[in-house]
């Protein structure tokens, strides 16, 4: 039987490896000389993060990682509300120390400053990569979402190939990720958004509640337009949605 205290650690450590792994690719590798991974090679890193957790704790766990997925599964009756605080702590003290980490090792390089995008934070217009609007910004993030959960809940459903929700899953954000770099640096995770934020500081926090209400829209939204298409009602813990 799994504890909640496993489960809670399960979360905060798959949330660490997300931000730690994804951010850890933007600020370290993709702005390398001549040999910079660049937007696929972002994109990829935080696809492989969630692939490799949702192996590794997907049945300790369900392998969250996000507290818009959290809401989203609440919302499509795949999880149950009471545990949803556990989850959205964990997922956020889990960003926030690999926010912190990252920062340490990024400020080991010389003549290191941390300017007001830094540590991959996301944001809208004039702190948008692509200094996209407000609405645009937004928009993505509700629509990209709400797709996640239709991914994470198919792909988990007792009636989809079993074993191969992590890649499905892994794919999809990578997906996301190539499509809405430019626009937000893209979050649709309220908890990766979080951590940076709360280490950069400035305009970064100012919008951070922003990246908390687009993606548990879009989620929440997610959840309830699968369980309409005929989801199966499996009482069984979710990878990112489900155990393995």
């Amino acid at each position: 039987m799994v504890t909640n205290t496993q489960r809670g650690l399960a979360e905060f450590l798959g949330t660490f490896w997300l931000v730690f792994g994804g951010c850890g690719s933007a600020v370290l590798a993709a702005g390398f000389p001549d040999v910079g991974i660049g937007f696929v090679g972002v994109s990829l890193a935080f696809g492989l993060t969630v692939l490799t957790m949702a192996y590794s704790i997907g049945h300790i766990s369900g392998c969250h990682l996000n507290p818009a997925v959290t809401f989203g599964l609440w919302a499509g009756g795949r999880f149950s509300g009471k545990d949803i605080p556990l989850y959205v702590i964990a997922q956020v003290l889990g960003a926030t120390v690999a926010a912190y980490v990252l920062y340490f090792i990024a400020s080991g390089a010389p003549g290191f400053t941390l300017p007001a995008n830094g540590l991959a934070v996301n944001g809208l217009d004039a702190l948008s990569p692509g200094h996209y609007s407000l609405a645009a910004g937004l928009t993505i993030e509700v629509v990209l979402t709400f797709f996640f959960l239709l991914v994470i809940m198919g792909s988990t459903d007792t009636r989809a190939p079993a074993g191969f929700a992590p890649i499905a899953i892994g794919l999809a954000l990578t997906l996301i990720h190539l499509i809405s770099i430019p626009v937000t640096n893209t979050s649709v995770n309220p908890a990766r958004s979080t951590g940076p934020a709360l280490v950069v500081g400035g305009l970064a926090l100012q919008q951070l509640w922003w990246f908390w209400l687009a993606p548990i829209v879009g989620g929440v939204l997610g959840g309830l337009a699968y369980k309409t298409l005929g989801a199966d009602a499996a009482k069984k813990p979710p990878i990112e949605g489900e155990a393995l």
